[in-house]
């Protein structure tokens, strides 16, 4: 890590808990770009995926249901 990074961190590190989580969003947040080949991918996915619900080819499962396969 640079010694101009380390300082930054270790300045960043100081704030009150929540300028930190400000700040890591901030941060997280712009190494999110957007990809349009991703994103019509993932469109294609949810409108398959309803509509094969709508046909009756899959169905919803209660989130109980889910999480007490889980819990044993």
């Amino acid at each position: 890590m640079a010694p101009d990074t380390q300082q930054i961190l270790k300045e960043a590190l100081e704030l009150p808990a929540i300028e930190r989580a400000n700040l890591a969003d901030h941060l997280l947040s712009s190494l999110d770009q957007p990809d349009e080949h991703i994103d019509s991918l993932w469109r294609k996915e949810v409108e398959d995926r309803v509509n094969a619900y709508h046909s009756g080819k899959i169905r919803a499962v209660p989130l109980e249901e889910v999480l007490s396969k889980y819990r044993k």
